[in-house]
């Protein structure tokens, strides 16, 4: 039997989640499928993050069904995207951070959530426009929904990573 021991909650009445980079990582994979490896949308987004075929290429994943059935492969990617936006967006996480932006208070978590679901490029320009520019994709998720949703995960872990690889 294996004993969790997590921090007791200030009232008994209330459940304590930890916001780390394993539970952000979580959440954001809950909100993109589910949590399912073996996942392909609509629009052919793939796996458990519905990643696109581009953003696998640049990784050096050009096989989309083994992709599919490599969960271990598919948490190394996450984790590399991660590093990569983290640099493209290095001088907007320090710049924007703590500030609010269309009643939405910026963090860094939000920021790379943002990013994967838009790309760091649209979450650039979401910021330095003050919000008025808003990607959505084609299900109607919008950066500042995302931005909102993973607000305050601790992600100081994830360094950035120009050419982080797999």
């Amino acid at each position: 039997m294996v004993t969790l021991n997590y921090p007791k909650p200030l009232n008994k009445n209330l459940l304590y989640l930890r916001k780390d980079f394993v539970a952000f990582k979580e959440a954001l994979a809950f909100k993109e499928s589910q949590g399912k490896y073996s996942v392909v949308n609509t629009l052919g987004y793939l796996g458990k993050y519905q990643f696109g075929s581009t953003t696998l290429q640049r990784f050096r994943i050009y096989d989309t069904q083994s992709f599919l059935r490599n969960p271990e492969l598919q948490e190394k990617a996450f984790v590399a995207l991660c590093k990569v936006n983290k640099y493209i967006l290095r001088k907007d996480i320090k710049r924007f951070n703590g500030k609010t932006i269309s009643g939405i208070k910026i963090t860094a978590s939000g920021i790379l959530a943002a990013a994967h679901l838009s790309g760091a490029g649209n979450v650039k320009k979401f910021l330095r426009s003050n919000g008025t520019k808003c990607f959505s994709d084609a299900y109607g998720a919008t950066i500042k929904s995302y931005l909102k949703k993973f607000n305050g995960y601790d992600v100081t872990n994830i360094i950035a990573d120009k050419k982080a690889r797999i």
